[in-house]
């Protein structure tokens, strides 16, 4: 019998990625696997100046990457960005639906315009991405493979105040499932990552650190069997697999990345 190599498997070379919220965080990590294995990546994201710096970083590494500012909840610049990925590097091949917002608002507190907007940029964002660049995969007629990042509370919640959030992760969840079963004729896979904690300079970015936040955090590090917070590239890892022939048989599933912290 005989079987592709490992390097062969892992192999992104000749294809096109996009990965949104790609500038810095989980994003960056997952940004800077693909581009490794070969693929040419393009990271949509509103921060102009991180998203420039992501990708000079990897072009530095002799990689190839080119950035798209992109508001993720707008439509237009969805389109925009999936145009410019083919316009750039001839087609898209990878999408991963990373940008997400997470503020902290307890519902009774909570107004309608935080609502629609966390919304929009978790869940929305992914519709409109995973139908434009289908579209172009299909024209394409070699298959392609989507991922969206999830969470663990799209499993179980985490902490009071992230209500809305686990809304829009469950939501993504079942959107992942059901493009799965629409796509897969189309030998397009679809699949999720669901991070547990993990250390990226977003995290708590913009709220001040109170001594209830910190205990808080403490507590949740004392629930994660492996003792620590996950880092980028622990997803970054999980998504090259996803991205790669390594997943060949694998679309409509979610796997978990959280050091055990759901076994507690």
């Amino acid at each position: 019998m005989n079987l592709p190599s490992l390097q062969q498997l892992i192999n992104l070379k000749g294809k096109t990625a996009i990965v949104t919220g790609g500038a810095m965080g989980i994003g960056y990590g997952i940004a800077y696997r693909l581009a490794e294995a070969g693929a040419e990546v393009v990271i949509a994201d509103l921060n102009e100046q991180a998203g420039e710096a992501a990708v000079k970083q990897l072009i530095n590494a002799g990689w190839q990457a080119a950035f798209v500012k992109t508001d993720v909840s707008k439509q237009e610049e969805v389109k925009s960005a999936t145009d410019f990925a083919v316009k750039k590097f001839g087609g898209v091949d990878i999408l991963v639906n990373n940008a997400g917002i997470y503020p902290v608002i307890p519902v009774m507190k909570m107004q309608a315009e935080d609502f629609e907007k966390i919304l929009a940029v978790n869940l929305k964002s992914a519709f409109f991405f995973t139908k434009a660049a289908a579209e172009v995969m299909i024209k394409q007629n070699r298959g392609g493979k989507i991922i969206n990042i999830t969470s663990i509370d799209a499993l179980h919640p985490s902490s009071v105040g992230l209500a809305v959030y686990d809304a829009s992760k469950h939501g993504l969840w079942g959107f992942t499932k059901n493009t799965a079963l629409e796509l897969a004729p189309q030998n397009i896979q679809v699949n999720a990552i669901a991070p547990g904690g993990i250390s990226t300079p977003g995290a708590g970015a913009g709220q001040p650190k109170t001594q209830e936040m910190e205990a808080q955090a403490q507590k949740f590090l004392d629930k994660i069997p492996q003792k620590r917070l996950g880092e980028p590239d622990d997803i970054g890892k999980t998504a090259l697999f996803l991205a790669s022939d390594l997943s060949s048989y694998v679309t409509g599933t979610q796997v978990v990345v959280d050091g055990g912290a759901l076994l507690s």
